[in-house]
């Protein structure tokens, strides 16, 4: 199979990389920051073109692997008859794909990817929509190519998976990071903490997390949140954090919510 890549962020890189592993062959690289573009295509001995109406109607596919907030302006810079157009946003909708062509869809990979440490592994959970047979297919090769683990979702079920995402993944990770300054201001190494991180989330494999949760606020212990809250005196944004999901932990498990 043959496609384009317009991006040069972390997820083109793991595009190229995969696809071209797999023994699809990619025929141009367009980004709109030139450095970063041209280091990607240097990488992997591609042709950088220098802007959208470059990318021609002769490839299986082409793939907008760019920002959310970046796909309405370029597409409107393509004209597609035959190449399958795609877009790897998670909560951007498919339609806006379909004043270039009359074949496209959305390729997502509900997966935190980072270009400098490129999962080697399949367990890449994908979602994907299309508009019509062709794209399917070309959409299913890809997939297949990348991951074992694939689901049709609609825009709707996408939209939601991309806020449980966030919630699940980039909330958590948030919460690591805040307690990572913690540990550091106060002299505690933040790896005395690795254990019950990763047992919270083997956990949730064989028990739904509902059912998992401990702490001050699912056993009603306001001596325990007031000492916290005061010890977070010097970031009032991490108390108000703290006091919300509190608050929510302990409207899920009241009374007649258990």
């Amino acid at each position: 199979m043959t496609f384009y890549i317009i991006g040069s962020g972390n997820m083109a890189w793991f595009l190229v990389t995969r696809l071209t592993g797999a023994g699809h062959v990619c025929k141009g690289v367009y980004s709109r920051n030139h450095d970063t573009g041209s280091q990607l295509a240097d990488a992997f001995g591609l042709k950088q073109l220098s802007s959208p109406e470059e990318i021609q109607d002769d490839a299986d596919c082409c793939i907008m692997a760019i920002a959310d907030g970046a796909i309405d302006e370029v597409v409107k810079r393509l004209s597609l008859s035959n190449t399958v157009l795609l877009h790897t946003a998670g909560a951007a909708s498919i339609n806006l794909l379909s004043s270039a062509t009359q074949h496209y869809g959305v390729l997502w990979l509900i997966y935190s990817i980072v270009k400098n440490n490129l999962p080697e592994h399949r367990q890449i959970p994908c979602a994907y929509e299309y508009s019509d047979t062709r794209a399917k297919e070309v959409i299913q090769q890809l997939a297949n190519s990348i991951t074992d683990i694939t689901y049709e979702a609609d825009g709707t079920s996408r939209k939601w998976l991309h806020l449980c995402a966030v919630l699940s993944n980039n909330f958590t990770n948030h919460m690591m990071a805040i307690t990572d300054e913690l540990c550091r201001r106060e002299g505690i190494p933040f790896d005395m903490l690795r254990p019950i991180l990763s047992q919270t989330f083997e956990r949730t494999t064989t028990t739904p997390p509902r059912a998992l949760q401990t702490g001050p606020a699912r056993r009603n212990d306001e001596k325990t949140m007031t000492s916290h809250m005061k010890m977070l005196d010097d970031h009032p944004e991490w108390q108000r954090i703290y006091q919300a999901v509190n608050e929510s932990i302990k409207a899920m498990y009241k009374s007649g919510n258990q």
